[in-house]
């Protein structure tokens, strides 16, 4: 594996939409037949999140190969991000600037190399937001994705469930370290 190169994209154009779908399309292929998961979901949360405040991509290449990726944007107290939570959320959580991480992929030869995280760490980066916080499924890959963010350092405060076709997700949220 060569180095991997990272881009950041502080708004979509045509072309990073198209890249963000082609990976996303390779990483949750197991899983596009599910409502939730269709390409046409996901290409319609991408438009949704990537005009809210804040949005910024980043996609990571190897040999200007894309990927994997993840994005984010800004969410403040009082969100509808915040209302949509099985239970309330303590104010001292929902108070803080927060970046919302979206969506992380990595295609499955790049998984398990520290790509992820990298590209993790890169859309972190230079953040002003306090805290990130993400939403998993705690089914994903047995367990292990869920497992790998709290390795990151999130810790579960709530749990969602954001659309009817959406399985259950656990909320997670962890401080953006400068």
């Amino acid at each position: 594996m060569t180095d991997i190169e990272l881009r950041i994209h502080p708004r979509l154009t045509a072309p990073v939409r198209r890249t963000l779908i082609e990976v996303y399309s390779d990483v949750r292929a197991p899983l596009l037949h599910l409502p939730n998961y269709a390409v046409t979901a996901f290409a319609g949360r991408l438009d949704r999140h990537s005009s809210e405040p804040g949005f910024e991509a980043v996609i990571g290449y190897d040999a200007g190969q894309p990927i994997g990726y993840a994005y984010g944007n800004t969410i403040e107290h009082g969100d509808p991000w915040w209302s949509r939570m099985s239970r309330p959320t303590p104010g001292q959580i929902t108070a803080r600037p927060t970046l919302a991480l979206k969506e992380i992929g990595v295609r499955t030869r790049w998984r398990g190399t520290g790509v992820a995280r990298r590209i993790h760490d890169e859309l972190l980066a230079g953040r002003s937001e306090e805290q990130v916080a993400l939403m998993v499924n705690p089914a994903a890959g047995d367990g292990k994705v869920a497992a790998l963010y709290q390795a990151w350092g999130y810790e579960p405060v709530n749990e969602v469930r954001p659309t009817p076709e959406a399985p259950p997700l656990i909320v997670m949220i962890r401080p953006i370290l400068s």
